[in-house]
């Protein structure tokens, strides 16, 4: 190979990491100027986040990768059901596969060049620590259906990973993280059973402390449990989009070393005063 011929393909290497990186990051992300500066989108970009959970995640997942966060690995072991339709990520011709599956393949759809790994598995205690690695944070968003949020919160924390949990109030939302170095959520109550019920608790109480009285969410809590327990808790899609949003800044404000607030302290919004 020639002198000519070696410099031209270093040159078109080039040429090809500047219209497929530098362009493409320049126009996906235009209308985020202002919002977000040139340094904080490339930094976000290569940012490592651990999504346990497609339900609530696959919406979470959307937002996080049309905002910038480009590296993400996602596990769940379900598949999609008619009853997801209302609030997740998913649509008919989706029922049946795997939610991990789809949700790559939507993902993908959006930005080709993002890196979405998936494990279509279910998270167990045996196989939970195998997941948790490398990441500048991790989302539980896992069904408290066993002790296995807890156990993933645990490792987490002994990796220095801290965890964002998200729960869906119909037409609120609400997020706790729990730090490396600070208190479990199962200072609410270490069993899973009903363990959303404790969270609507912890909720309540510390909004009435503030004065905040959020009545609704109370009779709400009420009818539900007045039902057949082993029902799964109605949700919303409108809970869903302000947890992403909510998760969405979280994020962005922990990469930039801004301040956040970690459990027992949370975040709450509420479409409903």
């Amino acid at each position: 190979m020639s002198i000519l011929q070696s410099f031209m393909r270093i040159f078109l290497r080039l040429f090809y990491f500047w219209e497929v990186i530098v362009l493409d990051m320049e126009n996906r992300y235009h209308r985020n100027r202002i919002y977000i500066n040139e340094e904080d989108q490339r930094t976000i970009k290569e940012f490592r986040i651990l999504l346990a959970g497609a339900g609530i995640g696959s919406v979470i997942a959307e937002c996080l990768l049309r905002f910038g966060f480009e590296n993400l690995t996602i596990i769940d072991g379900d598949k999609i059901e008619l009853s997801n339709l209302n609030r997740q990520n998913y649509t008919e011709s989706d029922i049946g596969n795997y939610k991990t599956i789809s949700l790559q393949t939507r993902l993908l759809s959006i930005n080709k060049n993002a890196r979405i790994k998936i494990f279509s598995e279910f998270i167990t205690v045996e196989n939970v620590s195998n997941f948790i690695h490398d990441f500048g944070i991790a989302i539980n968003a896992l069904d408290f259906s066993s002790n296995v949020p807890f156990l993933f919160d645990e490792i987490c924390q002994k990796k220095n990973i801290p965890v964002i949990h998200p729960y869906n109030f119909g037409w609120a939302g609400f997020v706790t993280i729990i730090s490396p170095t600070g208190d479990p959520m199962d200072m609410l109550g270490n069993n899973f059973m009903n363990f959303e019920f404790k969270v609507a608790a912890f909720l309540i109480d510390n909004l009435k402390k503030t004065g905040q009285q959020y009545t609704w969410i109370e009779d709400f809590i009420n009818e539900y449990k007045a039902e057949n327990l082993n029902l799964s808790p109605p949700q919303l899609s409108a809970g869903v989009y302000l947890l992403a949003a909510m998760v969405n800044e979280i994020i962005f404000s922990f990469v930039r070393d801004k301040k956040i607030k970690y459990f027992p302290d949370f975040y709450f919004t509420s479409l409903i005063s």
